[in-house]
């Protein structure tokens, strides 16, 4: 009874907009009075939890991104996208989706590549004529490659929680990455089809689009070697994930700063504050999490989860339904970084006792939280995305669930019931 109390007392907290590390402990401070725990434990314990060189990733990677965004990095991936797929009717909805991924895959974070990525695009897409409650619809949910495109935070702070191999949980993350991000610009491509408003460039011959490409990649090969540097010294074993968000810092601060010249004293100044306010919220929420999934699992929650789950259905591909739809439900309640905070601890033991990797179960939950992010009516994603664009929550739905049932449900279906999908890189590479 008291743990009915104790998450109802979390749901409406965070329903009711109080920010989430203190809807946390709220949740947590119910369950230390009224089950007469020890905060003398409690709190030593969240402490040392928080003690590991792993999470100095987290700050790095947001410096990282926010160099990124005030920099011009993110207009020279736009560009060299463009070139490509820009002379198609949607072909600049693809180069926001591509430019997403491939900006993920640097940041780390969804928020930062929303905010990147939909400051470069949107006076782009208006002027073109896209619709924009598409534009913002499309952004949000191309904004979530960067929880799924390594080196992700997520995949980070999973591993971290669950005492898997960073590199693992960014190759079990990859290929529905990349199956979303497909998706996303198919079905990008097939709702503008017939939209004649929508201005098209006028096709060039092979010639001049090789040289405007062999120009444009050129001005972006500093851009364009991050994500090859910090993968590559990653996955090469040259670098942890924490040095290579060392090394990420520093070669974005000298590549905006001195050549693409977008970024200068006072900017990374306010970078650096932004970074620190961010990270600091982050860190006291992971700290509340500590404690209060220490509490749940004291008091039994995932094993009561699972008699709950195997009194309905003692199958187990009904059962993981069942979780992906508790795992949307956390993503559309709270940020991607509380869901995994939070959800991993209590649903991590319950799928291990169903025979689920712990690795494979990693994608599950970033597919899961992702498309959580971008689903109505509480889409913390969408809502940014709409700021972003100045479009209406109304203009966005019809576009939004087009492709979360066209791009996110049949990702989440594959990657929940087809392992090889999330484990065929991590048992290819990691042998």
């Amino acid at each position: 009874m008291i743990i009915t109390i104790a998450i109802l007392l979390l749901v409406v907290t965070l329903f009711i907009g109080v920010p989430i590390p203190f809807a946390f402990f709220t949740s947590a401070a119910f369950l230390i009075f009224t089950g007469g725990y020890d905060p003398g434990f409690l709190l030593p314990y969240g402490f040392a939890k928080m003690n590991s060189i792993v999470l100095l990733t987290i700050p790095l990677f947001i410096m990282a991104g926010g160099v990124m965004d005030k920099g011009g990095i993110g207009d020279r991936l736009v560009d060299v996208v463009d070139t490509i797929a820009g002379r198609v009717r949607g072909g600049l909805g693809i180069v926001t989706v591509v430019t997403c991924a491939i900006f993920g895959a640097v940041s780390g974070s969804s928020s930062a590549t929303v905010s990147c990525i939909g400051s470069i695009m949107m006076p782009k897409l208006k002027k073109a004529g896209y619709p924009v409650g598409h534009v913002a619809a499309l952004l949000a949910n191309a904004g979530v490659l960067g929880i799924l495109i390594p080196p992700s935070m997520l995949m980070i702070l999973y591993a971290w929680m669950g005492n898997q191999s960073v590199l693992a949980c960014f190759l079990a993350a990859f290929v529905p990455g990349l199956i979303v991000t497909v998706l996303l610009s198919v079905v990008n491509l097939v709702l503008l089809r017939n939209n004649k408003d929508i201005e098209v460039r006028p096709s060039e011959d092979l010639v001049t689009t090789s040289k405007v490409f062999a120009v444009k990649s050129a001005k972006a090969s500093p851009a364009l070697m991050m994500p090859v540097i910090i993968l590559g010294g990653i996955y090469g074993g040259i670098m942890t994930p924490t040095e290579a968000a060392a090394v990420a810092v520093l070669y974005a601060i000298p590549v905006a700063m001195f050549f693409y010249r977008g970024l200068k004293m006072k900017n990374l100044m306010q970078t650096l504050i932004e970074s620190a306010t961010t990270t600091g919220v982050i860190m006291a929420m992971m700290f509340a999490v500590m404690i209060l999934s220490r509490l749940y699992i004291m008091e039994n929650l995932p094993e009561q989860i699972m008699n709950v789950l195997t009194s309905i259905s003692d199958n187990k591909m009904v059962i993981m339904l069942m979780i992906n739809v508790f795992l949307v439900i956390m993503g559309m309640l709270m940020d991607d970084v509380s869901g995994i905070l939070l959800g991993t601890p209590i649903l991590l033991p319950l799928v291990t006792q169903l025979g689920v990797d712990p690795v494979h179960f990693a994608a599950i939950m970033g597919v899961n939280l992702g498309m959580g992010n971008v689903t109505p009516p509480t889409a913390p994603l969408l809502y940014l995305s709409g700021r972003i664009s100045g479009a209406q929550v109304t203009e966005m739905l019809k576009p939004t669930m087009y492709l979360i049932l066209f791009a996110w449900l049949p990702t989440l279906l594959l990657t929940t019931y087809i392992p090889e999908i999330s484990l065929g890189l991590v048992n290819l590479l990691m042998k």
